[in-house]
């Protein structure tokens, strides 16, 4: 048999405790049932945000795609348009290449053409001055035309110096040479000397001779005019008587002669006189002209004895003649006349040269 103290019901506490773990175990699933719903929750609210999240970034995604989009259109249309201005560029540029090889070519023909142009103006230049040098040297050797030849070389020398050529400097400083040379001579006008025996040849004819008469027409005297009226009063016979005195006055003329050998020349003779008297004074221009001194003086000194022994003294053209011949016969002739070789050799010399440079 059993204790009965130990069959005795358990105390309060004892059953209390002997409960308890009952109670936890009704209480377990109760809350893992709000643990799963509080998950589910949370996980609802997370799915939810994420959502709203993802949602969001797939709207910014599709923003910024159409952005890119916009863009890369844009940046293809820029790119179209740079590649369309690169082709129009490199057009541009190949015509401006195609203009600058042209022109470059062209630059290349205008320049040899002005060198040749250059060339062709410099040797016609140089064949004008040659030309009148050789015409000044031809003056100087047949007429002794100082002045003529001066003035070819001072206008050789001013067209040289128009050019401003510094190849031209050796043939300028020959030409000042010669113009040099040519001041240093004396002043003897050949050419004013030749056209005053010109004009001595042309009054041989109006010269009058020693014993040439003036015959007067009567009534042609200086007291014609007064005396025609009286006798235009005076009666046929007064007047008759007047003609034919007048006329036996002039048959016989006395004249006195100062020269103890008077040259009495026959009409036929005097024109040999005067022809003989123009080939003498032709002969000291041609002696004038080629500078024969000696010929010059004889020839001036045997025209002023002809005049002075054939010819009446005391008429004004015989006077004026004889004047004319003195003042001539006392220029001198007498110099060395000198060349302009120097400079035509130095236009020669150059022209020379310039045919053996090549073009």
């Amino acid at each position: 048999m059993s204790d009965p103290q130990t069959e005795a019901p358990a105390p309060p506490a004892a059953a209390a405790s002997a409960g308890t773990p009952a109670a936890r175990r009704s209480r377990a699933p109760l809350l893992l049932l709000i643990a799963v719903l509080l998950t589910a929750a949370l996980a609802a609210v997370f799915w939810l945000d994420a959502r709203e999240r993802i949602a969001a970034t797939q709207q910014e995604l599709a923003r910024r795609l159409r952005d890119i989009e916009t863009n890369a259109s844009e940046a293809r249309s820029v790119a179209r348009q740079a590649q369309d201005g690169l082709r129009d560029a490199q057009v541009k540029i190949g015509q401006l290449e195609s203009r600058l090889a042209e022109s470059q070519s062209q630059q290349l023909a205008l320049d040899a053409l002005y060198q040749e142009l250059s060339r062709n103006r410099d040797e016609w230049q140089l064949a004008e001055i040659e030309q009148v040098l050789a015409i000044a040297q031809q003056q100087l050797q047949l007429s002794g035309n100082v002045r003529a030849a001066l003035l070819a070389l001072q206008l050789a020398e001013s067209r040289l110096a128009r050019a401003d050529r510094p190849q031209f400097l050796p043939v300028r400083r020959a030409l000042a040479r010669d113009i040099e040379r040519l001041k240093a001579l004396p002043a003897v006008d050949i050419a004013g000397m030749s056209m005053r025996l010109d004009g001595l040849v042309a009054e041989v004819d109006a010269m009058p001779l020693a014993f040439e008469e003036r015959v007067e027409r009567p009534g042609a005297g200086p007291g014609a005019a007064t005396d025609a009226a009286p006798a235009a009063e005076r009666g046929f016979w007064s007047r008759l008587g007047s003609d034919v005195w007048s006329e036996l006055r002039q048959l016989v003329v006395v004249r006195q002669v100062n020269n103890p050998e008077p040259p009495l020349l026959p009409p036929s003779q005097a024109y040999f006189l005067r022809e003989n008297l123009r080939l003498r004074l032709l002969n000291a221009r041609l002696s004038l002209l080629i500078r024969d001194e000696a010929g010059y003086r004889e020839d001036l000194r045997t025209a002023q004895a002809w005049i002075r022994r054939y010819f009446d003294p005391r008429a004004k053209r015989t006077v004026d003649a004889l004047g004319q011949l003195k003042q001539l016969s006392a220029s001198t002739l007498s110099f060395e006349m000198p060349t302009i070789s120097e400079s035509l050799e130095a236009v020669r010399g150059f022209k020379s040269r310039r045919e053996r440079t090549p073009k």
